[in-house]
């Protein structure tokens, strides 16, 4: 743990569910000396390490010296309104983040992806997640964590997002079937998945690490 000791870190997504267990980590932690916040809105949270950076993630400034990276950006098709404004948010804003922590010299990169990530998939969700795993992948990070949850549970309306209805009726029957579902497809705690995420970040191994939903159960 000593080498974690003084670290900076860039968090981008920090009003969503698993963005903001995150944050809420990264403040309590020792080890971490600073945390910036980049978004086109504020997290709402006042903490004497945190800084906040209202942007356009698709213009971002010159960012301070980094060690380590989270990226925690989604929406859906729905709310994006369309094909092209969803992959704006989950493949190039995304791209667009790593790729500024990356030129401020973080080494460690940890990134919510989705359980079905494939570039080569016919599924347009699924193919945008696997494409942006890709890019993240060839940016030379010594470290890069994915996480792939399933379906994510959290208090949206506490954040002011708005309700996803098929979301919502995917929980409720993964609650009814989970002692029959494999562990990779219960829906999963949005604190599950950023503990998970921030410990396996904070390990550093080298190369690609892929956290399945299951793996990150209960954490």
């Amino acid at each position: 743990m000593a080498a974690n000791h003084g670290r900076m870190v860039l968090v981008a997504g920090a009003t969503g569910l698993v963005g903001r267990e995150i944050l809420a980590a990264l403040l309590a932690d020792k080890m971490v000396a600073a945390v910036h916040c980049v978004g086109r809105r504020s997290p709402g949270v006042s903490h004497a390490k945190l800084t906040t950076h209202v942007v356009e993630l698709s213009a971002l400034p010159a960012l301070p010296k980094l060690d380590d990276c989270f990226i925690a950006l989604g929406t859906t098709i729905k709310v994006a309104g369309s094909q092209a404004a969803f992959r704006a948010v989950d493949l190039d804003a995304v791209v667009a983040v790593a790729s500024a922590a990356r030129s401020a010299g973080a080494t460690r990169l940890g990134v919510v992806s989705a359980m079905g990530a494939d570039a080569k998939s016919r599924v347009f969700y699924n193919r945008i997640k696997g494409e942006m795993e890709q890019s993240l992948a060839r940016m030379g990070f010594n470290s890069l964590v994915i996480a792939r949850p399933s379906l994510i549970e959290g208090d949206r309306a506490a954040l002011g997002q708005s309700d996803r209805p098929g979301e919502g009726v995917g929980i409720l029957l993964a609650r009814g079937l989970r002692p029959l579902l494999p562990a990779n497809y219960r829906a999963i705690l949005a604190r599950d998945v950023a503990h998970a995420l921030l410990r396996s970040v904070h390990a550093g191994l080298p190369g690609v690490t892929t956290l399945l939903s299951g793996q990150m159960q209960g954490g």
